[in-house]
């Protein structure tokens, strides 16, 4: 947003400002993608293998019900980006131990290894926006996000953010 903004105003923004904010995510998420987007494209794979990639590396062994969740996209759609990624040898399916009938996803060493290319890259330009804003603004933009996102979304992402890993 503006430079010139003070923190008592923020509760009174104008329509440009908030157009201007709008604009500005638009934008920082073109440049947080832009990486691992040209990584992906070179493997012709896209945001949707990237986000299946991040989420099982972060919770090991998550079932496909559990990653239909999170990411909120169909069966029909999420199967189709699994079956690529286990055909290529990225991700490994286990029959479930305590229900034969779930599916445990798993990242080979080469889904790790994609999923650290593609994430250094992004907890680099995130590194960097961070340490430039400083760590009040930083905090300022994690309560924005919070903020932003509905309540179930809210709680899966506390939930992850707390499971440590």
């Amino acid at each position: 947003m503006g430079e010139g903004i003070r923190s008592d105003s923020l509760l009174y923004l104008t329509d440009e400002q908030l157009r201007q904010g709008i604009e500005a995510m638009y934008f920082a998420y073109r440049g947080f993608t832009a990486d691992p987007d040209r990584i992906l494209e070179s493997m012709a794979y896209g945001r949707a293998h990237h986000r299946a990639i991040h989420f099982i590396n972060r919770a090991p062994g998550t079932t496909v019900t559990n990653l239909l969740a999170i990411l909120g996209v169909t069966k029909q759609s999420l199967n189709r980006v699994l079956r690529t990624l286990i055909e290529d040898g990225l991700v490994e399916s286990r029959v479930g131990k305590s229900d034969r009938r779930e599916r445990n996803l798993y990242l080979t060493e080469a889904g790790t290894a994609l999923e650290h290319r593609l994430s250094d890259a992004q907890r680099a330009r995130m590194r960097s926006a961070f340490r430039d804003a400083g760590p009040e603004a930083v905090s300022g933009f994690r309560q924005v996000l919070e903020s932003m996102m509905d309540g179930e979304l809210r709680r899966q992402y506390k939930s992850l953010r707390d499971s440590g890993r």
